[in-house]
């Protein structure tokens, strides 16, 4: 895979600073790069292993947890949410920014417990189990209770009692909840923040005597901040930290911006850490297409005291346990063959639950392929089909520079049937780059490959919509697609016979900023592949609608690449991906 001309200069530990004490060491953030918003993390002693989940909205597999020895190399360990039986009314949720909301994740007796917020057509309060948290299989179906709005934390209290903390209403609710039975108790209203609009995220502690409550406050966009008060009693009256917030970066100039919806754990050597949202944006606020990314950030906790969070930047220094690669890193590069008898990868992602027909690994007619089946429409939100499954799957976009190539055998027999690459916000904002047939008067038919752009986001300049022939001496060969991210505000669309891929023929471009809030203000950019019949439900020309046509119709994916080339950690300063 090529690599690009780098806009700015590698740096490395070496360089930014001195050397460090033996027990502090240099890292970078996010330590979860891309979409993983509303981090909630535990350490486990006994296997000496950090393990953090972050939401998922309306994607699935969903409920990712990762795991870490040394608080750097990531894993994904399993997806909680795997199977269609644990939430099957994700198929239903219409909103783009519905779904799973602000998990926590905490341990208890060897056990693993997930609570959680579905916003989808009902609004329920989801708690899943496991033992083993390597395993899908092993998460369990939920717990469904009546959950008081969003963002519920649990926890138990000294007697075992277990509790729940939500947000709903602009104040913390907190209620008892039977683990067997899902039956909750009365509510007790605890706090609503020093102020801040939408007091919510709320996680409870026991230490030193104390109940400590954090929350989050001041919205999830530039106001965003972290907030703690205390109790003697578990329902308070409270008293409020002196140095409120205990964590933000509003009013600042740095680059990481939005800070907030934080959690706490101690690791082994009794040192606390935090993990909080945060977009790589600056204070404009206007270019982060990864949208809510996981940051982790060093505290001083003494006994009796209040909980210091240092400042949250992309480089930062901290007591991090001894170094330890992980075996399968999340940004280690990528290169998916299908070969016949694997199944998709567990980090790949749909949007809804998919129709899994329309998904097939290494075909014995196209071994080493992923086929898929054209769904009626495209990624684009549909009125008429609101919740339809669409033909499409996706890894998130990790690194702000990075290149993602498929090669595409793609001959439909259908007019208007499409298939190519896409990077996606919501149903309502993605650029695709693809290649379909249009029929022409005399029943003739034009190849051509599209770009096209849907949504504005955050930039108010002109878009480029393009349609090219395909050149001649392509015909019906295999042809790689790619989408590079050549700096922080550029995505380059271009095209190859997968026979010369040097030979590229740049498509088109687009300003990051399309891709950035407006309807996906919570998620963040998917890259991936896409089958589409364009919307045209029911036509009978040329085969469409039968077996034979649909066979025809088949987009057959190969040679599937991500490279990370570069993380931007600072306004000015880009670091290795790897």
């Amino acid at each position: 895979m090529w690599l690009p001309a780098l806009p700015t200069l590698f740096c490395t530990a070496a360089i930014i600073g001195p050397a460090l004490a033996t027990s502090h060491r240099t890292y970078y953030n996010p330590i979860l790069p891309g979409w993983h918003s509303d981090p909630s993390c535990v350490y486990i002693t006994e296997t000496e292993t950090f393990f953090c989940v972050t939401s998922t909205f309306i994607a699935f597999p969903g409920l990712p947890i990762y795991s870490s020895r040394d608080l750097e190399s990531w894993e994904l360990a399993s997806n909680i949410f795997s199977r269609a039986s644990q939430i099957p009314d994700l198929a239903q949720t219409q909103n783009q920014q519905g779904g799973i909301y602000a998990p926590t994740l905490r341990y208890r007796d060897g056990t693993f417990y997930l609570i959680v917020t579905n916003l989808g057509p009902d609004v329920n309060g989801l708690v899943f189990t496991s033992t083993d948290p390597y395993d899908d299989a092993a998460w369990s179906e939920p717990l469904v209770f009546s959950v008081y709005g969003i963002d519920p934390d649990i926890f138990w209290d000294d007697d075992g009692q277990v509790y729940v903390s939500s947000a709903d209403n602009n104040m913390i609710h907190h209620y008892s909840l039977d683990l067997t039975t899902g039956e909750i108790g009365p509510v007790s209203f605890l706090w609503n923040g020093t102020g801040g609009a939408y007091p919510e995220g709320p996680h409870l502690y026991r230490k030193d005597g104390y109940y400590y409550l954090l929350i989050a406050e001041g919205g999830t966009e530039t106001n965003h901040s972290v907030t703690m008060a205390r109790s003697k009693s578990r329902t308070g009256p409270w008293e409020l930290c002196p140095h409120n917030p205990v964590l933000t970066n509003r009013n600042t100039t740095e680059y990481f911006q939005t800070v907030g919806h934080a959690d706490l754990f101690e690791d082994g050597d009794g040192n606390w850490w935090g993990v909080a949202l945060s977009t790589r944006s600056g204070p404009d606020w206007e270019n982060y297409p990864m949208g809510r990314e996981t940051i982790l950030t060093p505290v001083t906790w003494e006994d009796g005291e209040w909980p210091v969070f240092q400042p949250v930047q992309g480089i930062m220094h901290g007591p991090l346990p001894p170094k330890h690669k992980a075996k399968n890193p999340i940004n280690k590069p990528e290169h998916l063959t299908f070969p016949p008898g694997s199944a998709i990868p567990k980090h790949l992602m749909y949007w809804r639950l998919p129709d899994e027909s329309s998904y097939a690994v290494s075909p014995s007619d196209h071994p080493h392929t992923l086929r898929l089946t054209p769904s009626n429409y495209g990624p684009s939100y549909n009125a008429s089909s609101q919740t339809d499954p669409i033909t499409f799957l996706a890894r998130r976009q990790t690194d702000t520079l990075f290149a993602f190539s498929v090669d595409l055998n793609f001959t439909p027999t259908s007019p208007h049937v499409e298939a190519g690459i896409s990077v996606f916000l919501t149903q309502e904002q993605h650029v695709d780059l693809g290649i379909v047939d249009i029929p022409l008067p005399q029943s003739k038919v034009s190849r051509v490959i599209q770009f096209k752009t849907y949504g504005q986001g955050t930039y108010n300049g002109p878009l480029t919509n393009t349609t090219l022939d395909i050149p001649r001496k392509w015909g019906d060969k295999k042809i790689s697609l790619t989408v590079q991210a050549v700096n922080d505000r550029t995505y380059v669309f271009s095209a190859a016979l997968a026979s010369q891929p040097r030979k590229k023929v740049e498509i088109g471009s687009v300003d990051a900023r399309v891709l950035s809030g407006d309807t996906g203000r919570f998620t963040g950019t998917l890259v991936g592949v896409y089958a589409s019949r364009g919307g045209r439900v029911g036509h009978t020309g040329s085969g469409f609608g039968g077996d034979k046509g649909k066979k025809g119709d088949y987009a057959y994916f190969s040679n599937w690449r991500y490279d990370g080339q570069g993380q931007k950690v600072d306004d000015d300063m880009i670091v290795s991906s790897y």
